[in-house]
């Protein structure tokens, strides 16, 4: 789980799964993160949660970034690391999500070890809605990243700030020229000082 920005404006509640992992079992990590939230962090469980109120369960998004590359190289995709999360509201505490994890494991009697929680604190950011593959992703970055310069500000994608990708749609049952994605990226003002 990884927090992030949702609705308190500081950061978000994530399930976070890895991208170093091969796909089968990346599947499984999906699944079990799915089971966590949907499962036992809803009010149908025995542990009640302070604050909680009924949500829908956000869409999988990804954070991606490439070693020793200043800002994104979309030449040499291969170089990609990634983490899938899944977003949770505020009220989930690391406390209700360790219980959740151990109540998931007594239950269903898998290894839910591997599913974290992690807090992420985004700060300014550029977003655009990208409609199609996820190879055309580089127009529509190019185009970002020309809106932010007119705009006065820059780049900041760093090794705490990252690429960052919503799904909308779900790849498996959508053409891939209908696929919606929010792109992300981190920004800050521009430096004048040397003008």
């Amino acid at each position: 789980m990884i927090p992030g920005y949702y609705m308190n404006k500081v950061h978000w509640n994530f399930v976070k799964a890895d991208g170093e992992v091969p796909d089968n079992i990346l599947m499984d990590l999906l699944d079990h993160a799915y089971q966590i939230v949907l499962g036992d962090l809803s009010k149908k469980g025995d542990h009640q949660i302070e604050g909680y109120f009924d949500y829908v369960v956000p869409p999988l998004e990804g954070f991606w970034w490439q070693q020793d590359v200043d800002g994104i190289d979309y030449a040499h995709k291969e170089n990609f690391h990634w983490i899938s999360v899944i977003r949770l509201p505020d009220f989930v505490t690391k406390q209700d999500f360790d219980w959740a994890i151990a109540e998931a494991t007594r239950k269903k009697k898998m290894d839910f070890s591997k599913v974290e929680f992690l807090t992420v604190e985004e700060g300014l950011c550029v977003q655009c809605m990208h409609i199609g593959s996820y190879d055309d992703e580089p127009a529509t970055v190019q185009m970002m990243h020309e809106f932010i310069e007119q705009q006065g500000y820059e780049l900041d994608i760093t090794d705490k700030r990252l690429h960052h990708e919503i799904y909308l749609s779900d790849a498996r049952k959508v053409a891939p020229e209908k696929l919606k994605t929010v792109i992300r990226h981190p920004i800050k003002q521009k430096d004048t000082s040397n003008f």
